[in-house]
């Protein structure tokens, strides 16, 4: 309720706040559409390198587009990446 949103919101990623932030994934959500443990680990680990790694968004995208080669549930958030026009809530 009350969060500005400027800018896209990655699939997986929760947001709140007035400019919208990320405050990690959707961990029950995805539980409840059935993703494994795996898929589920991986997006964390793919929000972590977003969001936490440090990294410039063109560096963090190959991390994930490598990943993504391994792990199909990180392909919908690699696409999203690639093909977002007004950049993304970080």
């Amino acid at each position: 309720m009350a969060t500005a949103v400027a800018k896209d919101i990655p699939p997986y990623v929760l947001v709140s706040g007035n400019p919208a932030s990320p405050h990690g994934i959707n961990n029950e959500g995805l539980k409840r559409r059935g993703f494994s443990a795996d898929a589920i680990r991986a997006i964390k680990q793919a929000y972590k390198t977003l969001y936490l790694s440090g990294s410039r968004l063109e560096e963090a995208l190959a991390t994930l587009d490598q990943a993504a080669e391994e792990q199909d549930a990180l392909l919908p958030l690699v696409s999203f990446l690639k093909d977002s026009t007004r950049s993304i809530v970080r």
